[in-house]
């Protein structure tokens, strides 16, 4: 499997990562409903056994939960699998030593040394300062226990103050982790693609199916009932549904075309733009062998130019 270079030098990793929010997350998606610690194993397993060795988690993510899971799966295999989590910037926390704790928990958790990605999950840091943060990330980086620093939600300017700040430790911003799917665009109408490029980030892309709207599941004739967080979201709405009804359309198309899902045609779309590696969140190991589907094959650049032309309104 082909592989992608996190940033200008850090660790190399497949072209699609897993996403583990759901791994213990009992307030947004149920956990424990309908999927439990075995299904996630299984999930783990069969993202191994496809070739895909690539987690992203967060110490807020079911509490912990989640990395403590991946903690257990990991001791379970031989195979070098790369791992991305997230320090919370939360109000309490607003001095070097406090980020440096927080990954401490992290990694004991994970029980894990070292990772290969340690991003800070959002751009407000309460009464921690951006100088204070990325010092004591590259501080980090020097100790070895963390291979490339990352931000997440982060603006195109704020991406560059973080850029810079690192760049005096001679530490590479490695990654901005964004919203970023056809139905969700605005990271490049606001210059964030543009301003990654330029300094050498890598996007890494949640919700790459916005929240499963890409999969063409939901709809205004399916029969699909939205659970959990989608039941308040107005995208899946009868308006909301409507609106999108041509994306969806177009996928379907390109998806019978290659003997694809539209989710899978959304990931490559995604892939393709280059430097971009979407986060297929999964509880399943059904969820992952579909998500894998994305990979190994290539939409034309006709194709591609024209799923860029009919999500414009969500640029």
């Amino acid at each position: 499997m082909e592989t992608i270079t996190l940033g200008q030098n850090g660790p190399s990793v497949t072209p699609l990562c897993i996403g583990t929010w759901a791994w213990g997350d009992k307030l947004f998606w149920n956990y424990g409903d309908r999927y439990g610690p075995e299904q996630l194993q299984e999930a783990f397993t069969a993202a191994l056994e496809a070739g895909v060795t690539f987690f992203d988690t967060a110490e807020i993510y079911g509490m912990g939960k989640s990395e403590k899971f991946l903690g257990q799966f990991l001791q379970q295999t031989q195979q070098p699998v790369q791992i991305a989590t997230k320090f919370g910037p939360v109000p309490w926390r607003f001095t070097a030593q406090s980020v440096s704790d927080a990954l401490t928990e992290s990694l004991k958790r994970l029980q894990l040394d070292r990772i290969a990605l340690y991003q800070v999950h959002w751009p407000f840091a309460f009464f921690l300062s951006q100088e204070t943060l990325m010092n004591a990330l590259a501080d980090e980086v020097k100790r070895g226990r963390i291979a490339t620093v990352g931000v997440s939600n982060y603006s195109a300017e704020q991406m560059r103050d973080a850029h810079q700040i690192l760049a005096a430790r001679g530490v590479p911003l490695a990654v901005n982790q964004v919203r970023y799917s056809l139905l969700t665009r605005q990271v490049e109408s606001k210059g964030i693609i543009a301003t990654a490029r330029e300094l050498g980030v890598t996007i890494l892309a949640y919700s790459p199916l916005a929240q499963g709207l890409l999969t063409g599941k939901y709809s205004i004739d399916s029969t699909e009932i939205p659970t959990g967080a989608r039941k308040i979201d107005p995208r899946f709405k009868k308006e909301g549904l409507q609106k999108i009804a041509p994306v969806i359309s177009l996928l379907r198309n390109f998806a019978e075309k290659y003997d694809r899902t539209p989710a899978q045609v959304a990931l490559n779309w995604l892939i393709a733009q280059g430097n971009v590696i979407p986060i297929a969140g999964v509880k399943t190991a059904e969820q992952v062998r579909q998500n894998v589907g994305a990979l190994g094959w290539k939409l034309s650049d006709d194709e591609i130019g024209e799923l860029e032309q009919v999500s414009r309104p969500w640029l």
